[in-house]
């Protein structure tokens, strides 16, 4: 009994609940934040700077190309009238230069900040669960909700500084203080409210990748009904379904509707609050959505790396291919409107030929958008090809290479469905351009093969993208993500703002896409064509040779 009374006195004896308690839910995740931040220095640096870069070129461009009232008036009725600009960057509310910069710009950035938001997420929740991060740190004094709870701080933060530096340059550029803010605040609660929804797909599915597929794909269906209800006068509701018709309709510059960012506010707390419900009644390493086992044999056609490959990345492909065939209808469908869109600025019109290369304006429009979309597909390429170091450290190489394939063999299986996919990809965006606007013009069967081969004409260029991602691979194994993405950042730059920046030629000529024909409209000359295959052809050897000597990590 002396005994049992003595205990009793005892801090955290029988009489005052258990001797050790477990840490908080939320305990180290301050620690967990600074980490995170340690991690993605480089991608949250670099994204940040493509997406106010972008927004800042623009703004420069458009203060030089949009001088008076008149012109800038007539800019914003010609949109308003234009079903296709509607559907590919949302309507234009009065015809200040503010909104006719959110009119061209400011969608996009708020999409660069949801994927932000959506890779940081999957990244540190999913991802480093996955790969038994997360195990390790559960044995430590870390609470359940820590991790989550760190990863989403992250994104929100990173989100908030770069909505906070548009507001910056925004008024540096002379616009007006209270709609800069606002741009600043629609950019951010877009990263937030995506960065929310891959939280919740995160504890869904077992695997970061499909986790990140659901939220893009999430983010893509936002983009789709956006894009009918602000196109379509009889479904104007279908933008209200949409997190990205929300953003758009608090209108910064145009009087701001800040009820609306309540809105988007009050989504993404109960869209974390849901991640975290969800995160503290599943077990470690499962997800809610049950995970169908795999046959026991194979099919007879998975036979090889290639094949594997194949089976992996379909539908992640069959998406890029839906997503450019629309694209491109919407741009084939406005080409026929640009001669009177344009009527407003004689600078714009400088600008569309000097990039398109010729006089033709319809041409000189197609070019450009062509050259946009080959971009696009250059960074398909580079995902793919990144793809070899995202299996080399999550460890899924190391069991294929220890049994009857090669490294040459695996490497080469990615780098053709890379190489492959980028000429699918330009093929449907050429079909589809020359569709649409041969539709609008009455000439279909003309337009669409002189638009297949101006599309398939900026295959090669992405090549050499890719071939760069395959030799940072091999050579530079460490940099090959952060490295090959700013690649594709700066070529998308160059190519599609340095022409009305007035950037020198030698700055200009650094993308591998200022060597490409302008077409259509200009002369096919297959020297350029030909020189940039063999760099491609040069790089990705080189690479290859390189991961074929060094140690796998």
């Amino acid at each position: 009994m002396t005994t049992l009374a003595a205990a009793r006195q005892q801090p955290g004896g029988p009489g005052r609940g258990p001797a050790r308690r477990g840490p908080s839910r939320l305990a180290g995740a301050g620690p967990l934040i600074s980490l995170a931040l340690r991690r993605d220095r480089l991608f949250l640096v670099l994204w940040g700077y493509v997406i106010v870069g972008g927004l800042a070129s623009t703004t420069y461009s458009f203060r030089h190309l949009y001088i008076t009232g008149a012109q800038r008036a007539s800019l914003a009725l010609s949109i308003r009238n234009n079903p296709s600009f509607l559907a590919l960057s949302g309507p234009v509310y009065g015809h200040s230069l503010g909104s006719l910069i959110i009119w061209k710009a400011g969608l996009f950035c708020a999409v660069g900040a949801a994927l932000l938001g959506i890779f940081a997420v999957v990244r540190h929740t999913r991802g480093d669960e996955e790969a038994g991060r997360l195990e390790l740190l559960g044995a430590t004094a870390v609470g359940r909700y820590a991790p989550m709870a760190a990863s989403v701080a992250e994104s929100f933060g990173a989100c908030v500084l770069i909505g906070v530096a548009i507001a910056v340059v925004q008024v540096l550029f002379g616009l007006p203080a209270a709609g800069s803010l606002a741009l600043g605040a629609v950019v951010a609660l877009t990263g937030w409210m995506f960065a929310a929804v891959a939280a919740v797909c995160a504890q869904l599915t077992e695997s970061a990748r499909t986790a990140r597929g659901m939220a893009i794909a999430v983010l893509g269906l936002a983009y789709l009904l956006r894009a009918v209800g602000d196109s379509a006068a009889s479904l104007p509701w279908l933008s209200w379904v949409s997190p990205l018709g929300w953003v758009e309709r608090i209108q910064p510059y145009a009087g701001p509707r800040w009820w609306l960012a309540g809105l988007c506010v009050g989504v993404s707390a109960a869209l974390a609050g849901l991640a975290a419900l969800l995160a503290g009644r599943r077990d470690l390493g499962e997800g809610w959505l049950p995970s169908r086992p795999g046959r026991a044999q194979g099919p007879a056609w998975l036979r090889g790396p290639l094949t594997l490959a194949w089976r992996l990345q379909r539908w992640g492909l069959l998406g890029w291919a839906l997503g450019f065939a629309v694209c491109a209808l919407v741009l084939g469908a406005a080409a026929k409107d640009i001669g009177s869109s344009l009527n407003s600025s004689p600078q714009t019109r400088d600008v569309i030929v000097r990039m398109g290369g010729h006089a033709g304006l319809v041409d000189a429009y197609l070019a450009i958008e062509l050259a946009l979309l080959g971009v696009v597909a250059a960074a398909y390429g580079v995902a793919t090809a990144v793809r070899l170091r995202s299996e080399e450290t999550e460890q899924r190489a190391e069991p294929l290479l220890a049994g009857p394939v090669g490294r040459i063999r695996w490497a080469v299986a990615e780098v053709v469905l890379a190489a492959g996919g980028i000429v699918l990809l330009m093929a449907v965006a050429g079909l589809a351009t020359g569709l649409a606007y041969g539709l609008s013009t009455g000439d279909a069967g003309g337009q669409l093969g002189r638009l297949l081969v101006a599309a398939l004409a900026q295959v090669p260029a992405a090549w050499v993208l890719t071939g760069l991602a395959v030799a940072l691979f091999g050579l530079v194994p460490r940099l090959t993500i952060p490295a090959g993405w700013t690649l594709v950042g700066v070529a998308a730059l160059l190519t599609l703002l340095g022409p009305s920046l007035r950037l020198s030629q030698w700055a200009l000529d650094l993308t591998p896409f200022a060597h490409v024909p302008k077409l259509p409209g200009g002369d096919v000359t297959a020297v350029p064509l030909l020189w940039l295959t063999a760099v491609a052809v040069a790089l990705t050897a080189a690479g290859l040779a390189a991961f074929r000597r060094r140690d796998l990590t």
